[in-house]
């Protein structure tokens, strides 16, 4: 007898959330990106975290254009906060 899973084939989405849920571990990375969606998409930064949230929890299935938005916010380097200096790359 062979067992069928009923969830959906998504390598993609499956390498994306592991690699994200990481990446937003960090203290304010989630609510940056929901900050920057809102400033880019529309709705409030409240709105996307928990939008975010939701998908990282498999509650919602996002675009692929979100996931490659969200990819590209997080590839950005994190901005030092004013009056800090970045240490030298050497």
């Amino acid at each position: 007898m062979r067992v069928f899973n009923a969830k959906p084939d998504r390598p993609y989405l499956e390498s994306w959330l592991r690699r994200t849920r990481k990446q937003l571990a960090g203290s304010g990375r989630l609510s940056e990106v929901a900050l920057i969606l809102s400033r880019e998409e529309g709705n409030t930064a409240a709105y996307w975290s928990s939008y975010i949230r939701e998908i990282l929890e498999l509650e919602a299935t996002p675009s692929l254009e979100l996931l490659t938005k969200i990819d590209a916010i997080l590839a950005k380097p994190v901005k030092a906060e004013e009056g800090q200096e970045t240490p030298p790359l050497f």
